[in-house]
């Protein structure tokens, strides 16, 4: 098939990687446009612009992908399929009725559940047992288009929303071109998606979004902090700088408030929260580096009583 390609982050990287290998003819990949990054503001490539440039292909950078200019381009290259993959940016119809088997999206969650931005990070920090990837006939909603093949993963109990992500990245590379294969066969039959199995919207995360309330159940707050291992990460406060919490583990409250320490050993301390407690085994100080919670208490005096998150 003659294939464009419109994909931004490490995520979309996999897919891309799988359409080349099965040789399908990309004759175009769009990414959002390069930013410059830190103090020197250095012009830094969206990970699949470096990819396609690796492989010598045409890079397209549109600021809106509904720029008559860019449409036109698209229309020009005479696609069979777009293959969208975290692009980035809401597909105007006029793009989606270019292609002959239209705008085939890999969507990182077993959908109807998890529209939206995030499905990854918000699966584990609901807790489902099962997650996966669904290929999708895109159309002017936001993930509602009609559904072509799904694949399932397990969730460990100690799955982050990085480990997760690496998962879902090769799994929906695989599907989506069982997906190619079967459009061009005729052998998918697309399923529309029964809006009332629609779950709760897995909204874009944000830094906010991490901070620690320890009336919150053990159980809750600890898979906040893996679904937002690496980022943006669940933090809460001690003697006025920001503690990250990278890992920690459900063990029985005792008799104090939320917040409060009530132990501390050789491997970390333990947190009461509103229904259990937390023992916390790896962090990050502001300014310091990620740290196994031994470590931490070596060079800290924290002492049971005391209480984390206060201003």
């Amino acid at each position: 098939m003659r294939v464009v390609f419109m994909g931004t982050p490490d995520f979309s990287v996999p897919t891309l990687e799988c359409i080349i290998e099965a040789g399908h003819e990309v004759v175009g990949v769009v990414t959002q446009p390069d930013k410059a990054k830190g103090r020197g503001k250095k012009v830094v490539y969206p990970p699949v612009k470096e990819k396609a440039l690796e492989h010598g292909l045409t890079v397209y950078q549109p600021r809106r992908a509904r720029e008559p200019e860019f449409i036109e381009q698209m229309r020009a290259l005479n696609p069979d399929v777009m293959v969208v993959v975290a692009f980035g940016q809401i597909l105007p119809k006029a793009l989606l009725d270019i292609p002959k088997y239209g705008c085939v999206n890999v969507h990182a969650s077993l959908l109807p559940k998890y529209r939206g931005a995030a499905p990854i990070q918000w699966a584990v920090i609901r807790g489902e047992k099962v997650s996966g990837v669904t290929t999708m006939q895109m159309d002017v909603g936001l993930d509602t288009g009609d559904m072509l093949l799904k694949a399932e993963v397990p969730l460990a109990e100690d799955e982050t929303g990085g480990s997760l992500h690496d998962k879902l990245s090769v799994l929906g590379g695989d599907l989506l071109i069982k997906t190619l294969k079967g459009l061009e066969a005729g052998t998918i039959v697309p399923e529309k998606q029964d809006d009332s199995q629609t779950g709760e919207y897995a909204r874009m995360l944000d830094k906010s979004l991490g901070k620690i309330d320890f009336s919150m159940p053990a159980k809750e707050i600890e898979r906040l902090i893996r679904g937002l291992n690496p980022w943006p990460s669940a933090y809460t406060s001690y003697n006025n700088k920001t503690m990250k919490l990278w890992k920690a583990k459900v063990v029985p409250g005792g008799e104090a408030v939320p917040g409060q320490i009530l132990a501390v050993d050789k491997k970390g301390f333990t947190v009461q929260t509103g229904d259990g407690a937390l023992q916390i085994l790896e962090l990050q100080m502001e300014g310091k580096k990620r740290m196994d919670a031994g470590a931490f208490l070596r060079g800290c005096q924290l002492t049971a009583g005391e209480i984390l998150g206060q201003e």
